[in-house]
């Protein structure tokens, strides 16, 4: 009796055993189809589509990001009236976002078709991927802070910033800017870290604490406080330029004035000026004003576009090893992939104020052509 008790406490421990883990391979599979790209080893992902609609945009920004960066590298080494400040900074600037779409995107987009987001390319294609993650985006970010301080100096001290002084410093922005991005980037690979876990087959930046502060400070926030800074000096010196202008403007007489002479004995003179709108303002101080209204608009859609596009991702970033939380693949992904967008953005902006770059690029295609 006691072997056939045994017998059935033992059958029952494992049904339920069996019940209780059929219940969990359950749950991960309904885990597994709410979240696009989680799916339970083994079984393929159910690409629906909703999954396929947002493959196919990350893959025409990619695409996109490429051949626009592109146009604009193309465009500025034909033309010999860009091979000078500050279209040297908007070249580096271009070659690090056609590096982020040649090298690191293409990599994460074969990520999100992995199930689970695994990495299954190795060990040393994860260190590559990480190493020039972190350099191209480090690098796009400075460079953009980069064009902004060129911005700020030409309007601020424009007297001083002569063109032999703007080139050399473009170019120490410019060296600074990779240099930077190398240390940042290259720190993972000499042992502060690690990217690869080939238990859970997971790549991504190293989570260690100290790394995450200087990495992300150096990254991100250190430029971000620049920009704002610059931005904020750029729209004080705007509003003060200004001032100064409507000071030293020459108000309409509402009426006819009227002057008198003053000797009694003399017959009485009187100078009627029409109303009109007497204005004095030359050429130069025109263009002047426009070039400064133009510099911070774009400098501030710039600085605007780079803050949304990487300020998710970063706080994440840090947020994240620090109190060890748990935030969702699918939202990693999402802040990852907005802050890619940044280099599609880029080109965008800094051209369409410029008109020599459209002519530049109409030219390009009708000598194809």
């Amino acid at each position: 009796m006691r072997s056939n008790g045994h017998k059935h406490k033992s059958f029952t421990s494992r049904k339920n055993f069996f019940t209780l883990r059929s219940a969990e391979h359950r749950q991960l599979s309904r885990q597994g189809e709410d979240l696009p790209g989680i799916n339970p080893p083994g079984r393929a992902p159910p690409f629906s589509i909703f999954t396929v609609l947002i493959l196919t945009l990350l893959a025409l920004l990619t695409v996109a990001t490429f051949l626009w960066n592109l146009l604009v590298l193309a465009t500025i080494l034909r033309v010999k009236a860009f091979h000078r400040v500050p279209h040297n900074l908007v070249a580096s600037t271009a070659v690090s976002d056609v590096l982020v779409a040649a090298l690191v995107m293409p990599l994460s987009l074969v990520k999100e078709l992995s199930a689970g987001r695994r990495w299954r390319l190795g060990r040393e294609l994860c260190l590559v991927w990480v190493c020039f993650d972190v350099l191209c985006c480090t690098a796009s970010i400075w460079n953009v802070t980069a064009i902004a301080l060129d911005r700020y100096w030409s309007i601020t001290r424009h007297l001083q910033y002569t063109l032999l002084a703007r080139r050399r410093i473009s170019n120490v922005m410019i060296a600074l800017t990779w240099l930077l991005s190398a240390a940042i980037s290259l720190a993972p690979l000499l042992g502060w870290g690690e990217t690869y876990s080939p238990e859970q087959e997971r790549c991504q930046v190293s989570q260690d604490p100290s790394y995450t502060i200087v990495s992300t400070g150096g990254a991100f926030y250190l430029p971000l406080c620049v920009v704002l800074f610059v931005y904020w000096k750029i729209y004080k010196a705007s509003k003060f330029h200004m001032g100064v202008r409507r000071r030293n403007a020459v108000v309409p007489l509402p009426e006819a004035a009227q002057v008198r002479g003053r000797a009694s004995q003399e017959p009485q003179m009187v100078f009627t000026a029409r109303r009109a709108a007497i204005t004095f303002q030359t050429d130069g101080e025109t263009w002047k004003e426009q070039k400064e209204k133009k510099a911070a608009l774009m400098v501030g859609i710039l600085i605007g576009v780079f803050v949304l596009c990487w300020i998710p991702f970063f706080i994440t970033e840090l947020i994240s090893p620090l109190c060890s939380c748990n935030i969702p693949p699918v939202w990693k992904s999402i802040f990852l992939w907005l802050g890619y967008s940044n280099s599609f953005f880029n080109p965008l902006i800094y051209t369409a104020f410029n008109k020599n770059y459209n002519n530049a690029f109409k030219n390009l295609f009708v000598k194809q052509r």
